[in-house]
Formats: C-alpha cells, sequence, structure tokens
C-alpha cells in the first residue's frame, strides 16, 4: 500500500512557476513509477509526466515538453514536479500517482495509488 499527499499549489499569473511535491509512504514507492496527472473542470484526467522508480528515465506530454520537469528524492520518499512558464491552459486539479510496476507509463489504469491532489491556478 502506498499513501500519496500533494502540496505546492496555487495561484499564479501566467509565465509564473511552481513546484509541487509528492510525500508517498509505503516501502514499494521506490521500486516503481510514478507520475503526475491533471483534471480541469468538464475534461477527463490528462497525462503530464511520468518517472521511473529509480529516476533514470522519464516521460512528457506534449503539452508541457520543456517547460515541466519531473523528479524524485527516494531518500525523502519524494517526488517532485517543476512547472516553469505557466500558461492559463495549465489550470487544473493536479494528482499524484504510484503505479505498481517500474517501467513509466501514461496512462491512468497502469497507476493503482493516488493522492487527493493540489489545485495549480494560471491566471492571464
Amino acid at each position: 500500500q502506498v499513501q500519496l499527499v500533494e502540496s505546492g499549489g496555487g495561484l499564479v499569473q501566467a509565465g509564473g512557476s511552481l513546484r509541487l511535491s509528492c510525500a508517498a509512504s509505503g516501502r514499494t514507492f521506490s521500486t516503481t513509477a510514478t507520475a503526475w496527472f491533471r483534471q480541469a473542470p468538464g475534461k477527463e484526467r490528462q497525462f503530464v509526466a511520468t518517472i521511473s522508480g529509480g529516476g533514470e528515465r522519464t516521460g512528457y506530454a506534449d503539452s508541457v515538453e520543456g517547460r515541466f520537469t519531473i523528479s524524485r528524492d527516494n531518500a525523502r520518499n519524494t517526488v517532485y514536479l517543476q512547472m516553469n512558464t505557466l500558461k492559463p491552459d495549465d489550470t487544473a486539479l493536479y494528482y499524484c500517482a504510484s503505479s505498481r510496476y517500474s517501467i513509466p507509463r501514461s496512462t491512468p489504469d497502469d497507476y493503482a495509488y493516488w493522492g487527493q491532489g493540489t489545485q495549480v491556478t494560471v491566471s492571464s
């Protein structure tokens, strides 16, 4: 079992930056992939970024490639999402998710454990 708690969301102007954190408990966290997803009102949950258990592999949605960076510190059981050059379209509830598998994937069904989310709002 893995429990996830997100933090770091907030209100920021377009062009600004935020860093989200995902603090985890559970002995398998550092051996399995972790991802960030987001969901805006009235829209489906959308993949943002993923990272393998050891941090050696990452993947990004086209819409955030080059602006967002996912990383992890397994000594702290924490995964981060650095978000730069934010746009109003990035406004959403951001979720951290932990997989049962080591290979990072981009579909929600591949992730067994989810946090409650942290709200990111980007004003124009």
